[in-house]
């Protein structure tokens, strides 16, 4: 299954309904209790950005309005009335092929930012800048410094930034991680993560004639000019480990949030090693590896963190898959979590379960609804609106603080793959022990004028 398809999932109003079936009390549900109209501009009408019409559609009565679509292809927004089931038809809006022009319609309050990795942070700073509150996609950045500059833009100019991991806004997995922290399964030593998926052949790198209406210069932006290949365009979340972190953070940094969120873990890890290489497809162009395993060791006591990932043809684990099947049905995702008494398990975005004893007696245990294993993508929107009404980031389930804390075990462990060693890092002021060639990767990043991640935000 490819990306866009794997992200178009929630591409019905019915699902987004059904969202609501479980949603958090996050916002008031009726018209008169809303402060006053939102208006929310779209940027990156990918697969990805189909799961937040849905859910800012059903916010309508929330006094939430799309208010202005922003693409670099043309042809997207040509064809804007037949994308997402046809949720833009006989809608008139305002339509922009350059970001900067959309941050500058003072009509607009907010942003959805759905654009690949690299663009990411750099999106999410200039809206900031102009006045913006953001809904920002994971994985959230590229490396460390874009994250910190995140932070410091939201804070600088006083705006609400929420991170995609909307794992937080899904009341069975907080419910399930307060389960852990009453110690439903004993004090909980250890954590797992894990994917594995199917990912086809990407092919080789062709170049070939930019299509007519894609903005090349500003599909690439901050990343080294190349000559345009459709290789790009059809892989680009998981082609290569310079435009994205592939699946080093794509699924990886929900799986990693969870963990973060169980295992109460608010510090960077001070030791990170990831193994891996490609085993499938090498005949492909694909430079990020199609196996790899991560330990991660916290200077917080009796706490271990590992975190695998497969692509192709595997066994399940944990029941995942076989017995508690994930959104996409054929692949097992999930997170285990080990304590002196049993382990817990959240095998989706929407339940978790309990196993007791040497024979795993099933326990406690809660889940979505029946055949509904989704993403709790509306309450997630729904907690980013309230707080920005409220006009406090507290309120946040998933600030762009705690993304940048779950991102920087997504990008440690990339770089630790990328060097070939491991990584001693040093918390405090994130740079990697004794490493030049890692901290390069991590903090000095090289940017493409004039789309450059400032350092005064």
């Amino acid at each position: 299954m490819t990306d866009t398809n794997r992200r178009g999932f929630l591409k019905t109003s019915a699902t987004a309904a059904g969202l609501a079936m479980f949603a958090a009390p996050a916002v008031a549900k009726s018209a008169q209790s809303a402060n006053d109209r939102i208006r929310v501009g779209l940027l990156g009408l990918g697969g990805r950005m189909a799961s937040h019409v849905n859910s800012l559609a059903a916010m309508a009565g929330e006094n939430v309005e799309i208010a202005a679509v922003c693409d670099c292809d043309q042809r997207k927004l040509d064809g804007l009335g037949a994308l997402y089931g046809g949720a833009f038809k006989d809608k008139k809006l305002a339509a922009f092929a350059d970001m900067r022009k959309m941050f500058e319609d003072k009509s607009i309050d907010a942003v959805v930012d759905c654009l690949g990795d690299r663009w990411h942070s750099l999106a999410a700073i200039w809206a900031c800048q102009a006045g913006k509150d953001v809904y920002v996609e994971k994985p959230g950045s590229h490396n460390l410094f874009e994250g910190r500059q995140m932070i410091a833009a939201a804070r600088k100019h006083h705006r609400i930034v929420q991170h995609g991991t909307q794992n937080r806004s899904s009341p069975n997995i907080v419910e399930g991680v307060q389960k852990l922290k009453e110690g439903i399964v004993g004090p909980a030593y250890m954590a797992r993560g894990l994917d594995y998926k199917i990912i086809r052949n990407m092919g080789r790198i062709t170049p070939d004639t930019c299509p007519a209406g894609l903005d090349w210069d500003k599909w690439l932006g901050p990343k080294a000019m190349r000559p345009f290949s459709d290789f790009w365009l059809r892989n680009q979340h998981f082609c290569s480990l310079d435009l994205s972190s592939a699946g080093f953070a794509n699924q990886a940094v929900h799986e990693l949030d969870v963990i973060r969120m169980g295992m109460g873990l608010d510090r960077h890890p001070v030791q990170v090693s990831a193994v891996g290489r490609k085993f499938v497809h090498k005949d492909d162009d694909c430079t990020a590896p199609s196996h790899f395993t991560v330990t991660f060791q916290f200077d917080k006591p009796d706490t271990f963190v590992t975190y695998e990932h497969r692509t192709w043809y595997t066994n399940g684990e944990a029941g995942f898959r076989d017995q508690y099947p994930f959104v996409q049905k054929d692949f097992p995702v999930g997170t285990i979590f080990l304590g002196t008494e049993g382990y817990l398990i959240f095998p989706d975005y929407v339940s978790y379960r309990t196993f007791f004893g040497v024979k795993a007696t099933p326990g406690a245990f809660k889940e979505g609804p029946a055949g509904m294993q989704a993403m709790a993508d509306l309450p997630h929107m729904q907690n980013w609106i309230t707080a920005c009404r409220a006009r406090d980031s507290k309120l946040l389930a998933a600030d762009i603080e705690e993304g940048h804390k779950s991102m920087a075990l997504c990008l440690l462990a990339r770089v630790s793959y990328q060097v070939g060693r491991p990584l001693k890092f040093d918390p405090d002021t994130e740079t990697v022990i004794g490493d030049d060639e890692a901290n390069v990767l991590l903090n000095q990043p090289a940017y493409r004028e004039p789309y450059v991640v400032p350092k005064e935000v």
